[in-house]
């Protein structure tokens, strides 16, 4: 526990922006995962939702959340399954 009184605020600080990167983190890999899901069924949908999950990528790496390569490396792993249906 923190004795400073600056110390107390960052640590309150830290547990806000740890919720927060949480849930934005929650939200990329459920959208993933729904992705992954469409695509092991061979769902043709799966290509309407494809902007969504990219925006969800990309906000995480904007935010920090994950980092760029990171992001980059799921976009194209997502891209190439997504692309095998046809």
């Amino acid at each position: 526990m923190p004795n400073k009184k600056s110390a107390k605020k960052e640590l309150r600080k830290s547990v806000k922006r740890e919720a927060a990167n949480l849930k934005v983190k929650n939200v990329m890999k459920t959208a993933v995962k729904k992705s992954l899901k469409k695509v092991q069924a061979a769902d043709k949908s799966v290509k309407e939702d494809f902007a969504v999950v990219m925006k969800n990528i990309d906000k995480a790496a904007k935010k920090g959340v994950i980092k760029k390569g990171a992001a980059a490396r799921k976009k194209s792993r997502l891209a190439k399954k997504i692309n095998t249906l046809k």
